[in-house]
């Protein structure tokens, strides 16, 4: 019989699994997200050990008991916001590790303690939302609970050991507006009770001896206790708070809370003992936040008419805050009250310099004790006025006037001694004066229409704000000898550099980011290279790269700096001008040197010369009208040094032009025309002559004129007319003594005879035979 029904168990239980569905949505966190997927039943999933599985949002309505036999190593179960309204008793038997089950927001009529019997590790409960009237009978063993969450709106009663097996929560959160019954001590075993959630609105109204049982059984001094969705109308519904008065709670808040002028009142007067700070804030709903022995925080304050019922409360208050509440006045006479204050927030309200003078009691130090004053974002207009009122506080460190309608500075003001901190952001001004306190540590002119701020020293400032204005530069740092943080964000600056961060002696902190940067290279070099984190120094830029972006020049336009790249010609201009000017002047030398070194220039000049004289020359070879050339004037024009003058005169002249027949010569001091350019006269006398006979000697090398017409007889070489030119060596000499330039003629020297006057006498009728042979146009010597 066992083998049949376990063979049957064992058959029903595939045939289950072969009808559930599968979730495949699960991580490498073991962790399954099944929400929202209609699943009707628990599903399987597609990994083991799954650790937290996520089935909220779904349709199912039971869990059988075997549904979660494959999940042994659960630690977090959600089924929140499903249509459960069934559960097996063994249903979570084998989740003995479980940590955390939400079964909140269910159809769950009636809860069973059994359910919970095996779950020794779990310490999240949350069963809020369901339509049980009670917690059943107690007696589990939730030893290591520390999140309670129970109660809907059908729960009537919590009787005494509903949660007898618990022990210690740190978490209590109880929603009862409809509960009729609390058996005193219910709650009371519950400890240490850190923060507790009440949502009381029907005891509230109907059985304040119930509210007070609760109070009385959740209250600690340790506790932070929540009372939500309570209507307090009458003088009698804040009796259960004087409960909590005798438990010291330290903190209450009040949320969604609706607290008509007499309640609150009362609930104030039966804590006032501990009382030290008040909030006044502005909520949608009515709402009042105590903290006992901290603050109090009442929400849309400008529904109460006066405070000074509050007198008894008032005279213990160090803090205040009412913003955003529409008040435009505090009277003198509840300033009167406020002895010990210390803070003073009257921001988002509708003071104006009539109504502030009014609340500080026309400056005459009544609110002495005062620290902080806070008045922005109201409508004053007037800063002589408020440093009027503010200048006998002697205890005053800091002062916001920001957000309002100032146009205009004056230029001096009285301040007490003790100002600290002054905000004046979010306003008009348009310039600073001296009106700024000496005492400054903290200065914010941020989102102002500052132009310049060159004018004021304030010798102990160490943090200014500046951002939102139209600076165009960073303000001398001279004048701020102790200032560490800098805040010049969003203004009209151009660029920055090294030395206008020498001048803060002390700045740690820049923030200049979402300006208008020109990305020049100096800008770009000093941000990129020499910062690279921080300025020579300790200087940091505290803001993003992301905000450091090139405006101008066009190309570079909404690059971020860090990330520019320009050329070295567009950095170093002048240096790479005159880079590429020293260059070119080098390589002109260079191409000088190597010109004269092949003699280029000498070319160029005698090619100059020579087509000038042959333009210019009256004397050039005409042909006639049959087409013959003019015939030659002489058989050689003779190129001499004037130191062979001598030589030239006695011995060539008379043996060449007496011989037979005779030889006409062309001597420059006989033959060369007067008045006419003397080359012209060398190339006419060379052109018109069959030969250039040359005598050469160590004169002829150095003499000028010997060397314009060897020039001019080198351009006949190249002509084609190798037999014009006759050399007569008249002392020995090298052929390496002719300039190099005139290589056909060295050519000449080195592959024909040349002649040589012979120094002894027997020879030189040879020599005289020789030379008028090769004159008269002869074979080679």
């Amino acid at each position: 019989v066992s083998l049949s029904s376990s063979l049957f168990l064992s058959f029903s239980f595939l045939f289950q699994n072969g009808k559930r569905s599968t979730c495949d949505r699960c991580d490498e966190r073991l962790f399954c997200d099944c929400s929202s997927r209609n699943y009707r039943h628990v599903p399987t999933v597609t990994v083991t050990e799954v650790v937290t599985l996520d089935l909220s949002f779904n349709d199912i309505t039971t869990v059988a008991e075997d549904d979660l036999r494959e999940y042994t190593w659960l630690r977090t179960l959600d089924l929140r916001s499903n249509r459960i309204q069934s559960i097996h008793e063994w249903a979570f038997h084998l989740l003995q590790g479980l940590e955390s089950l939400d079964l909140s927001y269910n159809q769950l009529a009636a809860l069973n303690p059994v359910w919970f019997s095996k779950l020794l590790s779990l310490q999240h409960l949350n069963l809020l939302g369901n339509c049980y009237r009670t917690l059943g009978p107690g007696g589990t063993s939730l030893t290591r609970l520390r999140f309670l969450r129970f109660g809907n709106p059908a729960l009537e009663e919590v009787r005494r050991g509903d949660l007898a097996g618990v022990r210690q929560l740190d978490q209590l959160e109880v929603y009862g507006n409809n509960l009729k019954r609390y058996d005193p001590g219910s709650l009371g075993d519950l400890w240490p009770l850190r923060v507790v959630t009440l949502r009381l609105r029907g005891p509230f109204q109907d059985n304040l001896t119930l509210v007070s049982s609760i109070f009385h059984d959740v209250s600690y001094s340790e506790t932070f206790l929540v009372v939500a969705d309570v209507l307090l109308s009458e003088k009698t519904s804040a009796a259960p708070f004087s409960e909590i008065n005798r438990r010291r709670v330290r903190s209450i808040l009040f949320q969604n809370a609706t607290l008509t002028d007499e309640a609150m009142i009362h609930v104030l007067e039966v804590s006032w003992c501990c009382v030290t700070k008040l909030h006044i804030l502005r909520f949608y709903f009515s709402s009042m936040y105590i903290f006992c022995m901290f603050y109090y925080q009442v929400m849309e304050v400008f529904k109460f008419t006066s405070f000074l019922n509050l007198g008894f409360l008032l005279k213990y208050l160090r803090q205040i805050s009412i913003i955003n509440c529409k008040v435009y006045v505090m009277p003198c006479l509840t300033s009167h009250l406020l002895t010990q204050l210390e803070y003073l927030d009257l921001s988002s309200n509708l003071l104006t310099d009539l109504t502030l003078t009014e609340s500080l009691c026309h400056g005459h130090g009544i609110l002495r004790n005062l620290r902080v004053i806070n008045v922005s974002d109201n409508a004053l207009k007037s800063l002589s006025i408020v440093s009027k009122l503010v200048t006998r506080l002697d205890k005053l460190i800091h002062l916001d006037i920001s957000q309002n309608a100032y146009t205009s500075m004056p230029p001096t003001c009285s301040w007490p001694q003790t100002l600290t901190h002054l905000n004046i952001s979010w306003a008009k001004l348009q310039r600073v004066t001296h009106c700024l306190p000496l005492t400054l540590e903290i200065l914010d002119l941020g989102h102002n229409d500052l132009t310049a701020f060159h004018s004021v020293a304030l010798p102990v400032l160490r943090e200014l704000h500046l951002s939102g204005n139209k600076l165009r530069r960073l303000p001398p740092g001279w004048l701020f000898p102790s200032l560490e943080v800098l805040l010049i964000q969003s203004n009209t600056l151009n660029m920055f550099g090294p030395m206008d961060l020498q001048l803060y002696r002390k700045l740690r902190a820049l923030q200049a980011g979402q300006n208008r940067f020109v990305c020049s290279c100096e800008f770009v070099y000093f941000m990129v290279w020499r910062w690279g984190g921080a300025v020579e120094g300790s200087v940091e830029l505290t803001d993003r790269w992301d905000n450091y972006l090139c405006d101008s020049p066009l190309p570079l336009q909404g690059q971020r700096v860090d990330r520019v790249r320009l050329s070295p010609f567009q950095c170093h201009r002048i240096l790479v001008v005159s880079a590429l000017c020293g260059c070119v002047l080098a390589s002109g030398i260079l191409f000088v040197i190597l010109l004269w070194k092949l003699h280029v220039v000498w070319y160029v000049r005698m090619m100059w010369a020579w087509l000038k004289a042959k333009r210019n020359s009256g004397n050039q070879r005409r042909r006639d009208a049959a087409g013959n050339a003019e015939p030659l004037c002489y058989d050689a024009f003779v190129s001499y040094s004037e130191q062979d003058a001598e030589w030239v005169e006695e011995f060539l002249v008379p043996e060449l032009e007496n011989s037979q027949p005779p030889l006409s010569l062309c001597l420059h001091k006989r033959d060369f025309l007067p008045g006419h350019w003397i080359i012209d006269n060398i190339i006419n006398a060379m052109e018109r002559s069959r030969r250039t006979l040359f005598v050469l000697s160590e004169h002829f090398v150095h003499s000028n004129w010997c060397r314009y017409e060897l020039d001019f007889s080198h351009f006949r070489l190249f002509d084609g007319d190798s037999e014009a030119a006759v050399l007569v060596l008249l002392e020995p000499i090298s052929k390496d003594d002719v300039p190099k330039r005139f290589c056909k003629l060295r050519k000449l020297m080195s592959s024909r005879t040349y002649l040589e006057w012979p120094q002894e006498d027997e020879r030189r009728a040879e020599f005289w035979s020789n030379l008028r042979l090769a004159v008269r146009g002869g074979d080679e010597l």
